[in-house]
């Protein structure tokens, strides 16, 4: 099954790129690696939560909202690519998280990307992975993700 046809069966529809916060592109390619600049959790052209993990945002939303953040980062891959079937592997994730002082659930909070791209691309989308606690990301956003993905 292709990875399009997966997306189909999870009723997953890939968003349009969000457009940059900043001096950046959302993605670039690099030796057979696609690259993509952090993407937060936008709807619709909105940030879906604002907050800080462990006080405004709960970890069940942190999940739900690193879920968005890694189907933006899709998003930016399959710009880049033309098509989202040409990724053979998800290589790594790392998920920033707007985390109160005293929050330490980082790795669950990044299971809400990983296992969403383990639902998509099997074992393709096994990955390491970095999950990191911040004290502020951009635009008060409760996380911040990564990719790198391999692709032919």
């Amino acid at each position: 099954m292709s990875v399009r046809e997966r997306l189909d069966q999870l009723g997953v529809v890939i968003p349009p790129v969000a457009a940059p916060a900043g001096s950046y592109v959302p993605a670039i390619t690099h030796g057979g690696v696609v690259y993509t600049s952090g993407q937060l959790p936008f709807q619709d052209g909105k940030l879906a939560q604002t907050g800080q993990v462990g006080a405004q945002v709960s970890l069940d939303q942190a999940q739900e909202l690193a879920r968005i953040a890694a189907l933006n980062c899709l998003a930016a891959v399959k710009q880049q690519l033309g098509s989202i079937d040409r990724v053979t592997r998800i290589l790594k994730v790392t998920v920033f998280v707007n985390s109160a002082h005293d929050f330490t659930q980082q790795p669950q909070v990044a299971n809400g990307a990983s296992d969403f791209l383990g639902s998509i691309f099997g074992d393709a989308g096994r990955h390491v992975r970095s999950a990191v606690g911040v004290s502020s990301l951009p635009l008060g956003s409760p996380v911040e993700i990564e990719l790198a993905v391999a692709y032919e």
